[in-house]
């Protein structure tokens, strides 16, 4: 991989996947439980050539948020000496960060175990309980999205033309009976990401899974998306060109960072 792709996975890994352990900590009881109560601030910190990289996983009272600004003083510091090296360790290769905060050795054993619990994303966790079926969907849905927003914001030539000719528009996904949404704003070659259902004008595109049956085999990549159209696995409301090239930039990313 280019070090242009490896810093865009770097990216894309830091914005996206970091915000999404929120949702592990809220809607699975034993992480809430496991965190109930700490308030800490642990950074992620990537050796760069020109700058540095990274971002701080804050807990206030057990709620968890993402600080890219790493505007706090740390309680406990992972570092990776490469961009390569976090990209490896995030993809759950055999890599060794570099830790500080023994100090607090309960609140680094319990980042470890959130960071084992990341890894329901991967490709090959097949989760068979229909809760944790439901948080895979959850989760990938909600770092999909912001995925593809920071795919654009990385400069990828391709989805950089193809943001770019368009005015402002919403491409919203959902899973039907579940308040499981989340959606992507482009106007003009800019991005947003954002969850839930987006309010203010109906969606230029709308891809609506079948339940988290449906939308389980077509996220992991099992199912074709024009398969799974077809099975009526899902459904695209809008344009059927622009929900297939969103599909293609949602493969190319998992092919970058997985």
């Amino acid at each position: 991989m280019g070090e242009k792709r490896t810093l865009l996975a770097t990216r894309i890994l830091l914005k996206a996947l970091f915000p999404v352990m929120k949702v592990v900590v809220t809607d699975d009881p034993k992480m809430q439980a496991r965190f109930d109560g700490v308030t800490a601030r642990v950074r992620f910190s990537v050796a760069g050539e020109e700058a540095p990289l990274g971002t701080d996983v804050v807990f206030e009272a057990g709620a968890l948020s993402v600080d890219a600004a790493m505007g706090g003083t740390p309680d406990a510091v992972f570092r990776f000496k490469s961009a390569d090296k976090f990209n490896a360790f995030m993809a759950g290769k055999p890599v060794i960060p570099g830790i500080s905060g023994w100090k607090r050795p309960g609140l680094i054993l319990k980042i470890v175990t959130l960071l084992l619990a990341m890894k329901i994303l991967m490709p090959d966790a097949r989760p068979k309980q229909e809760e944790r079926q439901r948080l895979k969907v959850k989760m990938i849905l909600y770092m999909i999205t912001t995925a593809l927003s920071q795919y654009n914001k990385g400069g990828d030539p391709e989805m950089s033309r193809w943001t770019g000719k368009q005015p402002d528009r919403i491409y919203q996904m959902s899973v039907e009976g579940e308040e499981i949404a989340a959606y992507v704003r482009v106007k003009a070659g800019k991005t947003k990401a954002g969850r839930g259902m987006y309010t203010r004008r109906r969606p230029f595109v709308h891809i609506c899974f079948n339940g988290i049956a449906g939308a389980l085999p077509v996220l992991m990549g099992d199912v074709e998306f024009v398969e799974a159209l077809g099975r009526q696995m899902v459904t695209v409301e809008g344009s059927p060109e622009y929900a297939a090239n969103l599909n293609d930039y949602m493969q190319r990313i998992q092919a970058l960072i997985v």
